[in-house]
């Protein structure tokens, strides 16, 4: 027993108990402040490892799409230097592999093509350069300009549309 009160006393005097109780207070906000300094700076390394992460993972990302073109730019080279050397079909069908080629690798990446024929107009997905009288209802689409894309489900390219202004 005699040294569960030594225990007691010791902890108490290594506690700061029978001290100054605004020393007590003063060491207790010390102790918190350097808490809260020592968390401050750990999430301050941690916000800066994370941009530092995502910047690495856009490049990676960024490295892997021009890896995956790179071939397609071998083929359009081939094809450009071809022309000069050969006929405007062979030339043709070079420049037509090309293009299924870049089609084929960016579907892959998942991109998918609008074709919003006939469809009515959605201001999310198509932008509407012109209305022009037709027998189709109004609002509907009458005519595409150029194609709009998709990457996954968000819009990248709006299609760009003529609208009917109905009769």
């Amino acid at each position: 027993m005699s040294d569960d009160l030594t225990n007691e006393h010791d902890a108490s005097a290594a506690s700061g108990e029978g001290d100054d109780p605004l020393a007590v207070l003063a060491a207790e906000r010390d102790e918190y402040l350097e808490h809260y300094r020592r968390v401050a700076a750990e999430f301050d390394n941690y916000k800066k490892r994370m941009a530092r992460d995502q910047v690495a993972l856009l490049q990676r990302a960024a490295e892997r799409l021009v890896i995956d073109l790179l071939p397609v730019l071998d083929d359009l080279e081939r094809a450009v230097d071809a022309f000069a050397d050969h006929s405007k079909e062979h030339v043709a069908e070079g420049v037509a592999l090309v293009h299924r080629a870049l089609r084929t690798l960016l579907e892959k990446e998942g991109l998918v093509e609008v074709d919003p024929g006939g469809e009515a107009f959605d201001p999310h997905r198509h932008e509407a350069l012109m209305q022009q009288p037709s027998d189709t209802p109004e609002g509907t689409i009458v005519q595409v300009l150029q194609k709009g894309f998709l990457l996954g489900e968000r819009v990248i390219r709006p299609a760009r549309v003529i609208v009917s202004a109905g009769s």
